[in-house]
């Protein structure tokens, strides 16, 4: 059975290149632009979760950094590995606050997105 990565990202593009990456790896792949998809999380039951820090079609003031913290300290979502990712240049410090277990810049390389996958998809 394929693990289920579930991916937030509002750049279409970089979205695309994401899901296509990790569909090529034989992974279950639900992506979305905005957020909103958060409240159903435990219904897609998924093994990881890719997070844009600066979703622009936000309507809040959350962010990447915040919806993990929220994920991380729910009991029913705080064993879901989070990785957020980024073009900011304190993406490190980001992810630390958020709780999540890793974190991406932007521009990333496939093949580190790849193994950064099949390190933190359990």
């Amino acid at each position: 059975m394929a693990k289920k990565i579930l991916v937030i990202e509002d750049d279409k593009d970089v979205r695309d290149a994401i899901v296509y990456i990790l569909e090529n790896e034989k992974y279950e792949v639900i992506a979305s632009s905005d957020s909103k998809i958060l409240k159903s999380i435990n219904s897609f039951n998924p093994n990881l979760l890719l997070m844009d820090n600066w979703l622009t079609e936000w309507k809040s003031d959350a962010n990447g950094e915040q919806l993990s913290r929220e994920l991380k300290t729910n009991p029913s979502t705080s064993h879901i590995p989070i990785i957020i990712i980024s073009a900011v240049s304190n993406i490190k410090e980001i992810a630390e606050a958020g709780l999540a277990d890793a974190y991406m810049h932007k521009p990333f390389d496939m093949n580190d997105l790849i193994s950064m996958v099949k390190k933190y998809a359990k």
